[in-house]
């Protein structure tokens, strides 16, 4: 089969926006009314979030692409991650488009990652539309988004060409739009017009030497490793030998399996594809993220993608608590270590090294939610291993020690500004602004250490009654500010190995906030709790009610427990001190000690006192 179009007869975009602003939902509706799918087709919601953690979080986590056609001209459409931690995504796809759909809600206008993925298409020359969706929400304020958004691309540095940006009004839950937010067509026929009429198509050289740069990769259990990009220039096709170009400057000569295309949902192999085209290619074996393939006979390199730096790092290792190799089924250093390394060279923003130690690995990433949704991933797919808490990645630059910062932008009700600027303050926060809107919500813009973040989004959540909304985005290394002080508590430590008892966590529940319900099995060093001081404590969840010929056995029923905390996986990286690390298997989590025994913690105490 051949799908070959002429270069001005695609329109390769991307779709930007800030979480939730409904970019899937979006991509959904532009689907369906291509006729992508059969009439009686039962299609799910936001069909693009196809990973089972991203249709949990509603986040889109992985950028993934899908074609349809309008009139004859394909429109190659890339939904991109909205969210900071996956800018490395964001990056990538920019080298793969040559224009942007800006997506801005309706009420809440431009948001703190929409300004960092709008930065990342216009450094790359791009022209975008604006589509401001949700039109029919309650409180739209359709004039004064606009007038934000164009404030932002100003912000931003836009040339006077890409300031010049057309607007498109939507609803995307009801697939309609139109160029006047009061007046919407039933479809999005005006959006693909102006996709067609505004958006370049791209600038390539259909008669010149074959030219790819690898810039996704996909993965299949039958044709193995597929690598995705645009064709940049000439036409590939099936079978065809090509030169693979390293980063490195080393080359080496592939063969080409397969050639597909992109339509709808699904890619369509074809006997060869032309340049302009977004592609995915089988049997290029090792090739990695961000190398050409090349013509033998005339090779041209492409500029490596060059992606920001991870700014926090965990070590991830083999378990080695008392339940090890009981609930996994890879648990040894071997399959870990192939496992991190196969995630690296998928994902161009994570780093991984090995430690002085054979069974621990150094891991680096862009944030907490990025690492936690790699380690939810591998307890997915059947692996056991253990995490130490985040830390920041240092840097020292003329003899100073420098720190990665975060812009934090908070909107809270005025009753519990007070308490969220407090604990700002605590982590060494410098406000930036502040403005109380018209609906009495206050909006703050801090400039926090990334350290200071490291757990505060619990303590934040809990300071404002689960209604504050928080979002941060990386701003650079600024000098060290010293000691942060992000956790004022203990752990409550499990004294002994056992089965947690009724009457053993009613004697404890007084100490602090328990993690664990009645029947859990146990281990000593075990974090079963929350103390209420600084201070660790060890407590013995396992014991028993001595027997007596008074007392009944089952009067343990009548002990009231509070319900313990559930923790999710997030919570539980979020609350690790540096002594503590958490055991992830694909059955559960559990909170422990570096050291288990009590012995052991005190000479690891003592070691750290004299060092």
């Amino acid at each position: 089969m051949t799908d070959m179009k002429q270069p001005n007869q695609i329109r390769n975009i991307a779709i930007i926006a800030h979480v939730d602003h409904g970019k899937t939902t979006l991509v959904d509706a532009m689907l369906k009314q291509s006729r992508i799918f059969r009439e009686n087709q039962q299609v799910a919601e936001r069909v693009m979030d196809s990973n089972a953690l991203e249709r949990e979080r509603g986040i889109t986590i992985l950028s993934k692409n899908t074609a349809i056609e309008y009139k004859g001209i394909k429109i190659n459409i890339v939904d991109t991650p909205g969210h900071a931690d996956f800018g490395g995504e964001v990056e990538r796809v920019m080298n793969m488009v040559d224009g942007v759909l800006l997506l801005v809600d309706a009420v809440e206008g431009p948001m703190p990652q929409t300004r960092f993925v709008l930065r990342k298409a216009l450094e790359r020359g791009h022209k975008a539309i604006v589509v401001v969706n949700k039109i029919d929400r309650p409180n739209a304020r359709p004039e004064e988004v606009v007038n934000e958004t164009f404030d932002l691309f100003v912000d931003l540095g836009a040339t006077d060409e890409q300031a010049d940006f057309s607007v498109i009004y939507t609803s995307a839950i009801k697939g309609w739009a139109g160029t006047e937010p009061d007046r919407l067509a039933e479809t999005l026929k005006p959006l693909f017009e102006r996709i067609v009429a505004d958006l370049p198509a791209p600038d390539v050289d259909p008669s010149g030497p074959t030219q790819l740069q690898a810039t996704l990769m996909g993965y299949d259990e039958y044709k193995g490793k597929i690598v995705i990009g645009r064709l940049n220039s000439g036409t590939i096709r099936r079978n065809q030998n090509v030169l693979w170009m390293r980063a490195d400057g080393t080359s080496q000569p592939l063969k080409v399996a397969q050639v597909f295309t992109h339509r709808g949902l699904n890619r369509i192999e074809v006997e060869e594809a032309t340049a302009g085209d977004i592609i995915a290619l089988t049997g290029l074996g090792d090739v990695g993220i961000g190398d050409t393939i090349a013509d033998p006979d005339d090779p041209r390199p492409l500029p490596p993608i060059k992606v920001e730096e991870p700014t926090l790092r965990v070590t991830i290792g083999v378990n080695t608590s008392p339940f090890a190799g009981r609930e996994g089924k890879y648990v040894t250093s071997r399959k870990l270590r192939e496992r991190l390394y196969l995630e690296a060279a998928r994902d161009v923003a994570l780093r991984v090294s090995d430690t002085d130690s054979p069974d621990v690995f150094l891991v680096a990433g862009r944030g907490e939610l990025h690492l936690g949704i790699m380690i939810e991933n591998m307890r997915r797919e059947g692996y056991e291993f253990q995490v130490s808490k985040p830390e920041v990645i240092m840097k020292r630059i003329d003899g100073q020690l420098y720190e990665p910062f975060e812009t934090v932008e908070i909107e809270v009700t005025s009753e519990h500004q007070g308490a969220v600027v407090e604990l700002l303050g605590q982590r060494k926060g410098r406000m930036q602004d502040m403005q109380i809107r018209e609906d009495g919500m206050v909006f703050l813009q801090y400039l926090v250490p990334t350290r200071g973040l490291i757990g505060f989004r619990q303590q934040f959540l809990t300071a404002t009654r689960g209604e504050g909304v928080m979002n941060t985005l990386f701003a650079g290394y600024e000098p060290y500010v010293g000691e942060i002080q992000t956790r004022n508590f203990g752990s409550l430590i499990a004294w002994e190995s056992g089965v947690a008892t009724t009457y053993g966590l009613h004697a404890a529940q007084d100490r602090g906030q328990l993690f664990i319900e009645p029947n859990t099995e146990v281990y000593e060093g075990m974090i079963v709790g929350q103390h209420i001081r600084e201070t660790d404590l060890e407590v013995n969840v396992c014991k028993k009610k001595q027997l007596t010929n008074f007392r009944a056995a089952g009067s343990d029923d009548a002990l009231r427990l509070e319900p313990p905390r559930k923790m999710s996986l997030d919570d539980a990286i979020e609350y690790l001190a540096d002594d503590e690390l958490l055991e992830v298997t694909p059955v559960a989590f559990r909170l422990r000690k570096r050291y288990l025994t009590k012995s052991e913690r005190k000479r690891a105490q003592a070691v750290k006192k004299e060092g």
